[in-house]
């Protein structure tokens, strides 16, 4: 065998072949990956609760028992919220049919009067069927029903890792001596997540209030199911508030016409607009990490391997990918820099060729009066001079 060094260009090849691999592998098995993920995420906001617990000298049981009710609680109420409203839904759309026809006559004359072609036109209405939104939210309870069929397993693993949960920690604890990076990343990632959290919980609480306020106050029907779809769409980076919109503005739109939806598009703006993109980073701070561009690629990344989830998750996703692949690596300096956005510290710049070394001065001591040479300071003349005794 060759005992060439290989190229370092195949190295990179080799391993973002394996990264493809490896992410299609893990797109395959969505349905394991992603529940796995959410009860981690959840367990990990809980574990404050829990290390709380175990300082005031709770018994043990106390500390799975009592993590696990709040994430539960947390959970269930979620999804009954949500199945709740989005079946109040879909028994409230039949009844913009005629507005809903109303609404595309006159898009039909619009178009007729700047010089579309009424072939055209009807072509395209035929495209557009107020039963076919209808369909589309009955898919969504159907897919609720499917997230509450999921929601055992989630349940599963969230027991059993709340059971696991104070073993881990001191198994961790103990690993510190002998892989100090991998567990400070890893300790390091379940503080960043834990920050996330909880800042997008605040702000996505305040802006869902703010906004659920509004949309009565307009008369849009259905606010609380829009509010809470502010809340979730809070934790989707970049695009969240965008899909929170869209869903308010259309049924505005069929209830009260296109006055109607303008209040409402404004209204979103000053109130999310304002409070997540001006005051939430300044809270965020760099608990995340990633800068703005990582941010909007982790969403492309774990939207397409997992799903509407991936969405949800993908800020934790990526601080976990980070802590195993950058942070444990001292040699990855230069690449957390580039996820963060922030440039490494420099290291002191060094003294051009030819320049002479710094010369170290002493500590001068009192003067004193000239006097005749000493016997050390006549050996040192000679270089033969005895070390002098500390008194």
């Amino acid at each position: 065998m060759s005992d060439q060094p290989i190229p370092r260009a195949l190295i990179v090849l080799l391993g973002m072949a394996g990264a493809v691999v490896t992410l299609f592998g893990m797109r395959e098995v969505a349905s394991i990956i992603g529940p796995v993920v959410l009860a981690l995420v959840l367990v990990i906001a809980v574990a404050p609760v829990r290390d709380w617990l175990a300082r005031r000298g709770a018994p043990l049981w106390t500390q799975v028992v009592i993590p696990f009710v709040i994430v539960l609680f947390v959970l269930l109420g979620m999804v009954a919220i949500l199945t709740f409203a989005v079946t109040e839904l879909a028994g409230l759309l039949p009844a913009y049919g005629p507005q809903f026809q109303k609404l595309l006559d006159e898009a039909q004359r619009l178009a007729t009067s700047v010089g579309l072609s009424n072939a055209k036109i009807n072509e395209a209405i035929k495209g557009i069927d107020l039963g076919k939104v209808v369909g589309v939210v009955q898919s969504l309870l159907g897919s609720l029903v499917n997230v509450l069929s999921g929601l055992f397993l989630i349940v599963v693993l969230l027991l059993s890792m709340c059971l696991d949960g104070p073993v881990t920690a001191r198994i961790l604890e103990a690993g510190h001596s002998h892989r100090h990076m991998l567990v400070s990343a890893l300790a390091t990632f379940a503080q960043k997540t834990r920050q996330y959290l909880i800042v997008s919980t605040v702000f996505g609480l305040i802006v869902a209030v703010l906004d659920a306020i509004g949309l009565a106050i307009l008369g849009v029907p259905l606010p609380i199911l829009w509010g809470v779809l502010a809340l979730i769409t809070n934790y989707i980076p970049n695009i969240g508030f965008v899909l929170g919109l869209i869903p308010p503005a259309l049924l505005a739109l069929l209830d009260g016409g296109p006055k109607q939806m303008v209040l409402v598009i404004i209204l979103y703006c000053v109130i999310n607009v304002v409070i997540e993109s001006f005051i939430q980073p300044k809270f965020l701070g760099d608990a995340v990490g990633l800068s703005t561009t990582m941010t909007f690629l982790s969403l492309i990344l774990w939207t397409f391997v997992l799903g509407a989830l991936g969405a949800l998750l993908a800020i934790p996703l990526s601080l976990f990918a980070r802590a195993l692949l950058v942070d444990s690596d001292p040699r990855a300096t230069w690449a957390a820099a580039l996820i963060s956005g922030t440039p490494p510290e420099e290291p002191p710049k060094a003294a051009p060729p030819g320049t002479p070394p710094p010369v170290e001065t002493s500590v001068r001591g009192p003067a004193v009066a000239p006097g005749p040479p000493t016997s050390g300071e006549s050996a040192a003349e000679g270089g033969t001079a005895e070390p002098t005794p500390p008194r």
